[in-house]
C-alpha cells in the first residue's frame, strides 16, 4: 500500500459536530462575537475541543462572566466495533453542572454521546448533532444560533407552567356521597410536560 493511500486528502468527507446554540438573552448581548458562526471549522481528532470564558486555553470561547473558564471539552475516539468518529463530553466546570439529554455530569465526569444529544449549563442549551464522515484524523465544528430553545423542539423542556393542585374537597353536600366522589376528581398535581 503507498502513502497516498493511507493519508487524508482534502476529498475525505470529514465528520462534522453540529453544535446549535440558545441562550434566553442571545439577542441583548454578544455572547457568541468569538464563535465562528456561519463557517464550519476544522480541529484535529486527537486534541480535546474546549468551550468555555477563556479564549486563551479553550478552542472556542463565549463572551459571558457566568460561563466557566472552561465550561466543557468535547473529546473524539474511535471503537474497536466501528469506523465512526465518535465524541464524548467532559464537564470542566468546578462551579456547575452540565446536562447531558436526562443524566448530570459532575466536575471532570464524562460521557459518550448518541449522535443527538441536548446539552445544557447555566442557561445555555446545545444541540449537538454528528454527521458522519471518513477521515479520522480531522473533523469539522459548524455553530449555528438557533431562535428557539432546543428542548422546545425535542419535547424536553421543563414545563414552564404552573403545576395544577387541588387545594382540598370542595363542599357538595346536595348530592349522595358516591355521587359527590366522582364530582370531585383526584387530589394530586399535574405534572405532565406539555409541548406547545
Amino acid at each position: 500500500m503507498n502513502v497516498s493511500q493511507t493519508m487524508e486528502t482534502e476529498e475525505d468527507l470529514l465528520t462534522c459536530l453540529h453544535i446549535k446554540l440558545y441562550h434566553p438573552q442571545q439577542s441583548s448581548k454578544g455572547l457568541y462575537g468569538l464563535l465562528p458562526l456561519r463557517s464550519k471549522s476544522r480541529h484535529p481528532a486527537d486534541e480535546p475541543l474546549r468551550l468555555g470564558r477563556d479564549g486563551q486555553v479553550c478552542t472556542f470561547a463565549l463572551v459571558d462572566i457566568r460561563v466557566s473558564r472552561k465550561q466543557l471539552a468535547f473529546l473524539a475516539y474511535r471503537s474497536p466495533h466501528s469506523p465512526d468518529t465518535l465524541f464524548s463530553v467532559q464537564n470542566l466546570s468546578q462551579r456547575g453542572k452540565l446536562s447531558v439529554n436526562s443524566s448530570t455530569l459532575d466536575y471532570l465526569e464524562r460521557m459518550d454521546l448518541p449522535d443527538k444529544a441536548l446539552i445544557r449549563f447555566g442557561e445555555y442549551e446545545m444541540l449537538i448533532i454528528r454527521e458522519s464522515g471518513e477521515a479520522k484524523g480531522t473533523f469539522e465544528v459548524d455553530f449555528e444560533v438557533l431562535a428557539v430553545p432546543p428542548s422546545r423542539e425535542t419535547c424536553t423542556s421543563v414545563s414552564s407552567r404552573t403545576a395544577v393542585m387541588e387545594t382540598g374537597p370542595r363542599v357538595v353536600t346536595s348530592l349522595p356521597g358516591e355521587l359527590r366522589v366522582g364530582l370531585l376528581g383526584p387530589m394530586e398535581n399535574d405534572d405532565t410536560i406539555l409541548c406547545d
